[in-house]
């Protein structure tokens, strides 16, 4: 059975008409012939909406109860057994009532697709969840439903419903969104232009991204090369060179005339591995790149034009910026150069060659030009060139039976021996000498420095060139020996460095000690400018005020200079070190360091500062809930108290006894209500500020148990309670036990079912007591148990009167103040059983 298809109305708010739009594309699916049922459709009382449903076939919903109420939802299973070509489920982000087989709507869909069911469904872009942060902090609304991006980037088609914040406004007020009441609340606070035009923003920039996606896609399944420029991209290419800086914040110019393009930078590394750029400046540029908003790519190929262009090409570029050549005028005539090359072969990408300070400068030797052999093997083998060859002569004029191409293969084999030895520059005076002994020995007129046939001349100059040419190819092979073997310690040792920064919780500190083992280094100290800001009188006239930041080793330097080399890293950090001197070689590595070093002191702040401003962001949460739940919570008892109080002061009415006393009971019970949660409020502080009061001693649960049910009132008459009499003691404060048994009772009778009152029962084990308070309610899923000792939480209960969701989390506060904990179970057919476990007080066991 082949999955069927889902299509999405995305709307940037509710209103804009998303419900209306896939009714309308029901109606002309149903009119082409296709078999079309409604499976769910929320028409919020809008009667155009529910007019559109007209003679669509709607399957009935099933109808649930959830703590005494009925509710409605999708029937799933019905729409699979009815099975049609197409069904309608509005509201994708939709959490279904506990009890329902699936969690989230957006999972019964997952079952109708899997079915072969095409689904139409809509969805608002603030219920996504990579947006959910974004959306509180625009409008200051949490959304609590959301459906992950995979989910709707899986979907074949995703349809913008769109509509002007004033359009949209213009509807509400004409009552077409909500009712008349409702509407001047909305106007001023959810609804409101700027919150709607930054949805709206949120709503296009999503889809064009998931267009984007769509158009790689096809352009990838079709083999398409040519730039479709559909979207401004801007390419920069970086060589590690000092002209990285400039073209980067060209390119960034670039990007930001063309409104929004996106910033890639592109490295192209040789795919021998050899002649690599510098690592230190990459980063740096990487660094500013990042700054600016661009991403960093690298790709490996030996034709540098031809690997940019595929890269460009590959991420749709419209624009390609790059240097203009370093190389010399006399350089350029034997090769027209990466830029003139890609500028003829971009075809329809547009192509910036950037000026700087080093153009025309030529290109500095890479490190390692000179001989990649020894001293030694060097001087052994001009020896070899001036014993060698006297020898070779002496022994051919002894036997003198050889014609001359016979001597010159001879001194051919021994010039290649000279090459093998020695290296280049032994070689070449093996052949010059070897060509001067054949020509004087060898060739006639014997022992005259002429030659007088053409051939005998043409055989000593093929000599000398053949002799050169091996020498050369023997040296430029152990150069490339060398080359490689320094590359791939480069590699190993900047490997090293990248997985430092990553690793571990201090990577600067490994970073450092890294460095200080690689290089044999007796101290290593990074040592940071002070701002500005932190200097005191004394050193707000010296601009040379450092401190240190990181240091391995000693001696510690406490200034750039005060060591033996220092590596400086922009204007406000100096790497200084201590130890033997380093080879020129090694500078590409140290400045690696450096960098790498500036990113981890970076990552490094950046997690401290993280770290200070976690628990400051919690308590902006936990604030943000409490005014949340206090607005209304404390609200409602203060209201029935002054109703009650203003009703019996009132001179209007005539109260008999009986009435008075209900007033004043209600004031009572109102009163009492908005104490306890005071109560809580203050100890939930006490807890969170760590300063609790709390009294251990021996207390036996069959005595606190009776005065938690006192406190409780009436209401806890129902509960049962198996407590064995000889129950040991536990070791608890006796006020702070009778809050969390008053706050567990409470919570189980609130959701127990009629006729099913909480079960109180205790055991023993292992030196601790355990007392079960059980429930049979709809209880609770196991993965959300963390979250009902979370504050000001009330999990899936829409009773707003009975709290401020600080019962639970108050509770396990208390129990583990006091040494103990409180863990949640199921409850043995059906409900949520809380589990207080107290230490069990000393002389009390049986």
């Amino acid at each position: 059975m082949s999955r069927g298809e889902l299509r999405i109305y995305l709307g940037a708010a509710p209103g804009v008409g998303k419900t209306y739009a896939m009714l309308e594309e029901a109606h002309r699916r149903k009119g082409r012939g296709t078999d079309v049922v409604v499976g769910f459709v929320e028409t919020h009382g809008r009667e155009h909406t529910a007019e559109m449903i007209g003679d669509l076939e709607v399957v009935p919903r099933k109808e649930m109860q959830y703590r005494g109420t009925a509710f409605t939802e999708m029937d799933t299973a019905a729409i699979i057994a009815r099975h049609p070509q197409v069904a309608l489920v509005d509201e994708l982000a939709h959490t279904n009532v506990p009890g329902s087989p699936h969690v989230k709507r957006w999972q019964d869909i997952e079952e109708l697709l899997a079915a072969g069911i095409t689904v139409l469904s809509t969805l608002n872009i603030q219920h996504l969840e990579s947006l959910n942060d974004v959306v509180q902090t625009i409008t200051g609304v949490p959304q609590r439903e959301t459906v992950p991006d995979a989910i709707v980037r899986q979907a074949e088609q995703v349809e913008l419903v769109d509509m002007t914040p004033e359009a949209l406004r213009r509807r509400m007020v004409h009552g077409n969104v909500y009712r008349p009441e409702k509407v001047n609340a909305a106007l001023g606070n959810y609804f409101r232009i700027g919150n709607l035009t930054a949805l709206r923003e949120l709503a296009l920039l999503w889809l064009a991204d998931k267009v984007d996606d769509q158009l790689d896609r096809y352009r990838a399944e079709h083999h398409i090369d040519k730039t479709w420029e559909a979207r401004e991209r801007v390419v920069v290419a970086v060589t590690g060179g000092p002209e990285g800086e400039t073209l980067v914040r060209r390119a960034a110019r670039i990007a930001d005339r063309a409104r929004g393009a996106d910033l890639m930078a592109v490295h192209v590394t040789r795919n021998d591995g050899l002649a690599g750029a510098d690592p230190a400046l990459l980063a740096q540029h990487r660094v500013l790149l990042e700054s600016m908003g661009g991403t960093y790519h690298e790709v490996v190929g030996s034709d540098v034009p031809k690997a940019l262009l595929d890269f460009a090409r590959s991420v749709n570029a419209t624009q390609l910026v790059l240097g203009a050549s370093r190389r010399g005028r006399f350089a350029q005539i034997f090769s027209r150069g990466v830029g003139v090359t890609t500028t003829a072969e971009s075809g329809s990408i547009d192509v910036h060659l950037v000026t700087h300070a080093e153009v025309n400068r030529g290109r500095r030797l890479p490190a390692g030009t000179a001989s990649a052999l020894s001293p030694h093997r060097r001087l052994a083998g001009f020896a070899l060139a001036l014993l060698g060859l006297p020898l070779l002569t002496l022994f051919l004029a002894t036997v003198g039976e050889l014609n001359l191409t016979s001597d010159v293969l001879l001194f051919l084999l021994a010039v290649v021996i000279v090459a093998l030895v020695g290296g280049l520059w032994p070689a070449v005076v093996a052949a010059v000498g070897g060509f001067l002994l054949l020509n004087y020995f060898f060739t006639p007129p014997i022992k005259q420095w002429t030659i007088s046939e053409q051939e005998n001349l043409l055989a000593l100059v093929v000599f000398a060139g053949v002799g050169i040419s091996v020498a050369a190819v023997v040296d430029l092979a152990a150069r490339r020996t060398r080359d490689a073997a320094a590359a791939r310690a480069e590699a190993q040792i900047l490997a090293t460095i990248a997985g430092g920064v990553l690793r571990g919780e201090r990577p600067l500190l490994a970073l450092l000690q890294q460095l200080r083992e690689t290089f044999q280094l007796t101290s290593v100290t990074l040592l940071q400018r002070v701002p500005d800001a932190a200097k005191t009188v004394e050193m707000r006239h010296d601009p040379g005020c450092w401190y240190i930041a990181e240091s391995v080793g000693q001696p510690t330097a406490e200034a750039p200079g005060a060591g033996d080399a220092d590596v400086p890293i922009g204007e406000d950090l100096s790497l200084v070190l201590n130890g033997p001197p380093l080879a020129a070689s090694d500078r590409r590595i140290l400045e690696a360091f450096a960098a790498q070093a500036a990113t981890a002191l970076r990552q490094q702040r950046l997690a401290r500062e993280a770290a200070a401003a976690k628990p400051l962001a919690a308590a902006d949460k936990m604030r943000t809930a409490l005014l949340a739940a206090v607005s209304h919570d404390l609200r409602t008892p203060l209201s029935s108290a002054k109703a009650a109080i203003t009703s019996m002061r009132s001179t209007e009415v005539d109260f008999d006894e009986h009435d008075r006393a209900e007033l004043l009971a209600t004031a009572d019970e109102s009163l009492d209500r908005l104490s306890g949660l005071v109560a809580n409020l203050l100890d939930m502080s006490r807890l969170q500020a760590g300063v609790l009061g709390v009294s251990l001693r021996p207390i036996g649960l069959e005595e606190a148990v009776p005065h938690a049910l006192d406190e409780i009132g009436e209401d806890a008459r129902a509960v049962r309670m198996q407590i064995a009499a000889d129950l040991s003691a536990v070791r608890a404060d006796p006020g702070l036990l009778e809050r969390v048994l008053v706050n567990l009772i409470t919570n189980a009778l609130r959701f127990s079912p009629p006729g099913q009152p909480p079960l109180l029962s205790a055991s023993e084990h292992g030196g601790r007591v355990e007392l079960r308070v059980s429930d049979h309610g709809p209880g609770i899923p196991e993965a959300d148990w963390d979250k009902v000792f979370l504050p000001f939480q009330r999990l899936g209960d829409r009773d707003n009167t009975t709290g401020v969701g600080l019962g639970l989390a108050l509770a396990r506060g208390l129990a583990e103040a006091m040494g103990g904990t409180l863990t949640p179970e199921t409850t043995p057919g059906g409900g949520l059983t809380m589990v207080l476990s107290l230490e069990q007080a000393e002389g009390t066991g049986t």
